[in-house]
This record gives structure tokens, C-alpha cells and sequence, in this order.
């Protein structure tokens, strides 16, 4: 009886330790998997503040931020603390429409040349040009026209711009209310343009002119996979229908025949739709197999989860929802750049608006 009691005893006890080491290692276990997903630092931080619609963000080779107001200013952000105007260009634009300075690149070989490349509109019939600018002194000058009279208006510019993988300058068009314009493949209008950086047109283009891509309804946002060189687009579909696209060479998108998830022999479809709610994308990133989609009517940054080919989306988040509408997301150095664009006519400002915000990615 006593050696029965004993041994109860004994195994009450190794019952008991077996119970902590199990607790103990669940303690650790989900201790080390939080740790991994929480990086240091990754609060938003603001770096500048009571701007004009900041439109586009591109870095010059030392680091600096180069930025577009969209009343027609190109900036810096020196130190990522002040913002210093080193030009103005003369455009059209008003409160609560889309016309204006857009998009800003700076040429891979910017510190040989000092070219940095932006898209605006212009005059009382809103056409959209691509210029390119000497940045030298702290001042834009000669500017240098390589592509005039993009149709344009009020709303539907498009106005992305940015270098690929290849060297070329990738612009985006909207459709400039003109809905079957994207599928002429003549017109520029609703499209993805490509040119080489002195203007002239590439001779791989698919139809021996700027185009490159079409079928697009008012796409602002282009990004690449380094690794593998697949470009990727946001398109602002009519209402609802906000598309993620892979672009491909001479691709047909489907607007205006085709939005959102229909689909017919002939043009390619989305590999993301948002038909319950409006993104209004705008800006696009890649960065570690993940998009990064900046949302106006949205106000979000959208992450979308890829596929190891990087070809489908596996899941999707949102973050940063408290700052309003959101124009611009670019990923840089190990951080996203951020803008907010309450000032655009369309949102609700809220205290020190427009801004510029990073957070560690």
C-alpha cells in the first residue's frame, strides 16, 4: 500500500513538471515567433509636414528624397528634416481634381548627367508632357520636352513615372475621359508608355511607338520584382473594380470592354480585384515578395502577400488607416515612404497635412 502511494506520488509530480516544460516552451515558442514579426522601430514616424499634395518620391544616389507637390513644385528633403523647393513648373491644377505635377524619376546615371524626368499638365486644354530637368546647384533648369500632348484633363492623367529594370522610362496614362481611347493602340491615352531616356522610342516596343501596355483605365502606379523583373500596376477601376495587375510586353487590360473580374479570350486579367469597397490605388512597391498599395478613397496602405513566382496573391492586410487618404508608397533602404494627400480636395486634413511619413519595413 505504501510503495502503491508512493509511486502516485511520483507520478503526480512527473505529471506535474512534464505540464511546465510544455507551458514554458509554449511561452517561448510564441515569444519567438512575435519576435520575428515585430520590427524594431516600426513606428510611423513623420519627417515633413504642411506640404500641397505631395505626389511622387524618388531618391537621388546619396540617399536624398527628391518629391513633387502637385501645385508644381519639385522638392528635397534634406537630412529627411527639411524641405528645401528646387523648382517650380508651371502647370494646371485645382482643388479637388487630379491635374497637375505627378510623377518624378531620377535617371540611373544621375551622377553623370544630374537628369531627373517628371510628368505634368499644362494649359487650358489639360495636356500632359514628360520633361526632363537638370538638378544641379539646388535648381531644376533646361528643362528638356521628351513627350507633349498626352491627353489629359481634369481627372484620368495617370502620371507615374519610373525607370525599369532595363534603363527605359515607364509612364502611366488615364484615359482622360475618353474610355475607348485605351484600346488604340495609336493613342496614348489609357496607357503604359516606354521610352528611352532621351525620348526617342525603344525599337523592342510591341507597336513601334510609346506604347507598351493598354487597355487601362487610370493606372498610378508602376513597380518591379528585381529578382525576376515582373512589373506590376494599380488601376482605378470605374466606382469599384480597382485592379493589381502584371504588365506584360503589348498586354491588353480590357478597359473599357472588360473591368474588375470579367474576363474574355484576348486580354488578361488582374491578379487582385477589390469589388466590395473603393481603393482608389495610387502608388505601387514591391519589396520581400510583398506589394505595397497606397489607397485614397481607401485610405490605407494595402499589403498584398505573393506567391513564391510572385505571380498570384496568397493574402492581403492593411496598415496605416488613420492618416487618410494615401497617394504615395515607395520602398526604400529597408523603409516605406509615404504620402498623405488630405489636401487634394477629396479628403478631411487633419493637423499638420499633407505629409511625408516612413516607417521600417
Amino acid at each position: 500500500m505504501l510503495k502503491l502511494k508512493n509511486r502516485n506520488i511520483i507520478i503526480f509530480f512527473a505529471l506535474v513538471i512534464i505540464l511546465i516544460i510544455a507551458v514554458v516552451l509554449t511561452f517561448n515558442f510564441h515569444y519567438s515567433t512575435t519576435s520575428q514579426t515585430v520590427t524594431e522601430n516600426s513606428e510611423p514616424v513623420v519627417l515633413a509636414q504642411n506640404l500641397d499634395v505631395p505626389w511622387a518620391i524618388d531618391f537621388l544616389p546619396n540617399g536624398t528624397m527628391i518629391f513633387t507637390e502637385r501645385v508644381g513644385r519639385v522638392d528635397i528633403l534634406v537630412n529627411n528634416t527639411t524641405v528645401e523647393t528646387v523648382g517650380t513648373i508651371n502647370v494646371i491644377q485645382s482643388n479637388g481634381t487630379e491635374s497637375g505635377l505627378h510623377g518624378i524619376a531620377v535617371d540611373p546615371n544621375f551622377n553623370e548627367n544630374h537628369y531627373i524626368y517628371v510628368d505634368y499638365t499644362y494649359g487650358s486644354n489639360y495636356t500632359n508632357r514628360i520633361s526632363r530637368f537638370v538638378l544641379s546647384n539646388g535648381t531644376i533648369s533646361n528643362e528638356t520636352v521628351l513627350l507633349d500632348n498626352i491627353p489629359g484633363s481634369y481627372n484620368h492623367d495617370g502620371g507615374r513615372l519610373k525607370f525599369g529594370p532595363d534603363g527605359k522610362l515607364y509612364a502611366t496614362t488615364g484615359d482622360a475621359y475618353n474610355n475607348n481611347s485605351a484600346q488604340d493602340i495609336n493613342s496614348l491615352s489609357g496607357k503604359i508608355l516606354r521610352l528611352n531616356p532621351n525620348g526617342s522610342i525603344p525599337s523592342d516596343n510591341p507597336f513601334g511607338n510609346y506604347v507598351y501596355s493598354y487597355g487601362l483605365r487610370d493606372s498610378e502606379g508602376i513597380t518591379w520584382n528585381p529578382s525576376n523583373g515582373i512589373m506590376y500596376d494599380s488601376d482605378n477601376g470605374n466606382i469599384m473594380d480597382d485592379e493589381i495587375n502584371i504588365i506584360v510586353k503589348g498586354g491588353n487590360y480590357g478597359w473599357p470592354i472588360l473591368q474588375g473580374n470579367e474576363s474574355a479570350p484576348g486580354y488578361i486579367s488582374p491578379i487582385d480585384v477589390y469589388t466590395n469597397f473603393t481603393l482608389a490605388p495610387s502608388g505601387i512597391t514591391y519589396y520581400q515578395n510583398h506589394l505595397y498599395v497606397a489607397g485614397l478613397q481607401g485610405q490605407q496602405i494595402r499589403v498584398l502577400n505573393l506567391s513564391s513566382d510572385g505571380k498570384t496573391v496568397t493574402s492581403e492586410s492593411e496598415i496605416l488607416t488613420n492618416y487618410g487618404r494615401l497617394r504615395e508608397v515607395v520602398a526604400y533602404d529597408g523603409y516605406l515612404y509615404i504620402t498623405t494627400s488630405n489636401e487634394d480636395g477629396r479628403g478631411t486634413p487633419q493637423s499638420g497635412d499633407d505629409k511625408i511619413i516612413r516607417i521600417k519595413v
